[in-house]
């Protein structure tokens, strides 16, 4: 019954999509966040269906779609460079054949960014991008929201649709996109036009939210703790009373915590003292003989350069406990072939210093540009403007997230973090484009002013 459903749902949205080609753009977004296919168990499994769709998408854009008010981005351009520079580190990888199946996956998402904010011409295209994004995240933040709420949840058990850690389906990856994604949330919901606000479309974001917030509690991810504190401060930037906010958030934290499971807390304790635990101890292990293979290969190793590394780690004693005595005694174990957890160590182990360089550049150029558009347009009077500088604030507030989560997951290539790059872009050449149109910068709020006629004498 379910892969009827989604493959009767995906049929139609593609169906839709040769009257309307941006559609097929929307659909690819959709497919490559959710993985229909992979939900599915014998209907549309085995069909292509991703490449199928991404085909259609740059077709139908070349074929159908109006190019008059293309613009390209700086970095765009910077995509292009960090995507050919991945492609020269795989040819000379470490492990050819394991690099090749990360970069399967890597190129389509970084195509597909520097693709995607040429389509997005209107600010019709570009709420439809947010809202299909943030529904197609939903569908995997509900139910986690769901399964939490009804009782279930744990480190590495909570099953988000599928079970399997891809994509958006691992629980550290979706708690950190699921507060990310929150700022966009409560933008849509006041500013938001194929779902006009009102009572209902108010509703949906507030339970939309709750349940990104209880991800966390129900992955048991660590980094999705501190992504939720990080938010808490961000969004003392938009409020108006900041006192109150600050008074309200530490008694609804009070509140919560004796709500929250025991096992959450007890993990969440392990964040202060790393040494005691065995999945933060490897994990600073692993950057740090990250670091010291970054100096004798500056070029990185290219995708999955880790499978070479062999961990010593020394794991500090934990308090003695009658049940179990050895746990006060220091431990020493050996790992091999451990994971980055971290997308700056990822970069840096695969794609090197210039590769490391370059992906920080992008991110930090994309945090710049979006409070330049957020002091430009913030005291705008133009009724058809209000929406821009809060978008803005928006995608920088979960962009500023999304670098902070980075720090202990490895998502430098995720497609849902290169799709809001590509929000982004789309918004501020959008931006720049209809600037050089009307001939005015919005930073006054006010348009240009029309120099006054001397008067004529006369006799």
């Amino acid at each position: 019954m379910r892969d009827l459903a989604l493959v009767a749902f995906l049929f139609a949205f593609i169906g839709v999509g040769f009257r309307k080609p941006f559609l097929f753009i929307l659909c690819f977004c959709y497919i490559d966040i959710v993985a229909p296919q992979r939900l599915s168990y014998f209907l549309i499994n085995s069909i292509p269906v991703s490449l199928i769709v991404f085909g259609l998408a740059i077709g139908g854009w070349l074929i159908a779609d109006d190019k008059r008010d293309t613009r390209w981005s700086g970095r765009q351009l910077l995509l292009v460079v960090i995507l050919l520079y991945c492609w020269l580190t795989t040819i000379q990888a470490d492990f050819p054949v394991e690099a090749q199946d990360k970069w399967g996956w890597v190129w389509k998402a970084l195509v597909w960014a520097i693709f995607l904010p040429l389509t997005l011409r209107t600010k019709l295209r570009i709420e439809a991008l947010a809202l299909i994004m943030l529904l197609s995240a939903a569908s995997i933040a509900i139910a986690g929201g769901i399964k939490t709420a009804a009782g279930g949840g744990g480190y590495g058990s909570l099953q988000l649709l599928l079970n399997e850690n891809f994509g958006l389906y691992e629980g550290s990856i979706m708690s950190t996109v699921g507060i990310s994604i929150i700022p966009l949330i409560l933008w849509y919901r006041r500013h938001g036009t194929i779902f006009p606000p009102d009572w209902r479309v108010s509703l949906f974001c507030f339970a939309l939210c709750f349940a990104c917030m209880l991800l966390p509690v129900g992955t048991q991810a660590r980094t999705g703790l501190v992504c939720l504190v990080v938010l808490a401060v961000l969004s003392l930037r938009a409020v108006k009373h900041r006192l109150l906010y600050i008074v309200g958030a530490g008694l609804l934290a009070a509140a919560a915590i004796p709500l929250l499971p025991q096992s959450f807390t007890e993990r969440m304790e392990t964040i202060e003292g790393y040494q005691s635990d065995e999945s933060a101890s490897t994990r600073v292990a692993v950057w740090k003989w990250t670091w010291e293979y970054a100096k004798e290969h500056p070029f990185g190793g290219g995708f999955n350069a880790y499978l070479q590394n062999h961990l010593r780690v020394k794991m500090a004693a934990g308090a003695y406990d009658p049940d179990a005595p050895q746990s006060a005694e220091p431990i020493v174990y050996e790992d091999r072939a451990r994971a980055y957890h971290s997308s700056y160590f990822e970069m840096l182990g695969e794609q090197g210093y210039p590769g490391l360089a370059l992906w920080l550049i992008l991110h930090v150029g994309g945090l710049v540009q979006m409070e330049r558009l957020r002091r430009r347009y913030l005291k705008t009077r133009r009724a058809e403007e209000q929406w821009i500088a809060p978008l803005a604030t928006a995608l920088q507030h979960g962009h500023i997230i999304y670098m902070v989560g980075s720090l202990f997951v490895g998502i430098a290539f995720q497609p849902f973090i290169y799709m809001m790059l590509a929000l982004e872009m789309g918004l501020s050449t959008y931006c720049r484009r209809r600037e050089q149109q009307a001939g005015w910068r919005p930073l006054t709020a006010r348009p240009a002013q029309v120099p006054a006629r001397l008067p004529v004498a006369r006799g």
